[in-house]
C-alpha cells in the first residue's frame, strides 16, 4: 500500500524559507501525478505544486510561483517542496498526495488544479505558519 510522510513544517517569520520533504513507499505505479497541497483555516484545499513521474513536468499555483521549487530525489523516493519569500498567506496545513495518471490527461495542471478530486493517497499533513 502507498505512504507518504510529509516532514518540514514549522514557523517562520515572512520572507523566510521552508523545504517540506514527502517520502513515498509501496509505489507500484509507473506515470502517477505527485503534488503539494494546502488547506488553510476556513478554506478549501489547493494545489500548490504538482509533478508528473514520467517526465518530471510540474505546475505551480501563480500565487507561488517564482517562490515554491518542486522537485524529487528518485533514489530516495522523496519529493521536496522548497519554500522561500515566504508570506502569511502561505500559511496553511501541507499535504503531499498522489494519483494514477489519467488517461488522456495531457498536462500536469489538469492533474493538479481540474482533477484534483482523484488524488487519493495523501500524507498526514504538516504545518507551515508565516507570521512576524
Amino acid at each position: 500500500q502507498l505512504q507518504l510522510v510529509e516532514s518540514g513544517g514549522g514557523s517562520v517569520q515572512p520572507g523566510g524559507s521552508l523545504r517540506l520533504s514527502c517520502a513515498a513507499s509501496g509505489f507500484s505505479l509507473d506515470d502517477y501525478a505527485i503534488g503539494w497541497f494546502r488547506q488553510a483555516p476556513g478554506k478549501n484545499h489547493e494545489g500548490v505544486s504538482c509533478m508528473r513521474s514520467t517526465d518530471g513536468s510540474a505546475y505551480y499555483k501563480d500565487s507561488v510561483k517564482g517562490r515554491f521549487t518542486i522537485w524529487r530525489d528518485i533514489a530516495k523516493n522523496t519529493v521536496y517542496l522548497q519554500m522561500d519569500s515566504l508570506k502569511p498567506e502561505d500559511t496553511a496545513v501541507y499535504y503531499c498526495a498522489s494519483a494514477v495518471w489519467v488517461e488522456g490527461v495531457t498536462n500536469i495542471q489538469n492533474m493538479c488544479v481540474d482533477l484534483f478530486g482523484i488524488f487519493d493517497d495523501w500524507g498526514q499533513g504538516t504545518q507551515v505558519t508565516v507570521s512576524s
